[in-house]
């Protein structure tokens, strides 16, 4: 007796989530090798600073990426791809700050000290915008989960998790602020999240109008007047 082929949403869950996770563990696996064959040029802890910052920004707009590509390539199941790789956004985050805070503190000889980094996130404004963005992506990981879902409620879940874009509008922010010169790759960043923005700007009008046709219904007809 021959199996039953897979649904999409059973080849997304058995096959694409576990490529999709080995592929996004790629970047943390590029990195050691470049930690540990000495490849990370003069200034080591910038490069890898930076790179975990942008590999963070990176997987963010993907996982935004992910309700466009559902809906143009008519794949549904690709929607359970989108928490992971915006957990995956918040890991390289958090590397992302974990060696800001270790570049602050221990290896400039200071010694541990969450109120230097403390005064370095509110004396420099870019480390103030890309530390808000932190902040919210910590939320937003926080209460990804089926139970936190539940919890909260669906409308009030969601509404906290629009604040997405927001993490992703100031994470542009503080990547263009940090190259100054050459701003080429940070504007193309942004160009990719108001067009994101804006197709789910379009999106929701879209629904709205749906909803509201069919309560209005459609217009009788015009009654035929008596001979």
């Amino acid at each position: 007796m021959n199996d039953m082929p897979m649904t999409q949403s059973q080849w997304i869950k058995r096959v694409g989530k576990p490529v999709a996770f080995v592929a996004s563990l790629g970047p943390f696996a590029w990195l050691l090798r470049d930690i540990f064959t000495g490849h990370l040029g003069a200034n080591p802890v910038e490069r890898i600073t930076h790179f975990t910052g942008l590999t963070a920004l990176t997987f963010l707009l993907i996982a935004l990426g992910v309700t466009p590509a559902q809906r143009l390539l008519r794949r549904g199941g690709l929607v359970q791809l989108r928490r992971m790789l915006g957990l995956f956004a918040f890991f390289y985050a958090l590397l992302h700050f974990t060696i800001y805070g270790l570049d602050r503190t221990l290896f400039e000889g200071t010694g541990l000290s969450l109120a230097a980094i403390g005064e370095d996130i509110g004396k420099r404004p870019f480390i103030t915008v890309g530390f808000t963005a932190f902040l919210i992506l910590c939320a937003l990981a926080a209460t990804s989960t089926n139970g936190m879902v539940r919890r909260l409620g669906g409308k009030r879940w969601k509404r906290l998790h629009q604040l997405v874009y927001v993490a992703g509008a100031l994470g542009v922010l503080h990547f263009l602020w940090l190259v100054k010169a050459d701003i080429r790759q940070p504007t193309t960043y942004g160009l990719v999240l108001v067009g994101l923005l804006g197709f789910r700007l379009v999106r929701e009008r879209t629904r709205r109008r749906e909803e509201i046709l069919p309560r209005r219904g459609p217009k009788p007809a015009p009654a035929l007047e008596e001979a």
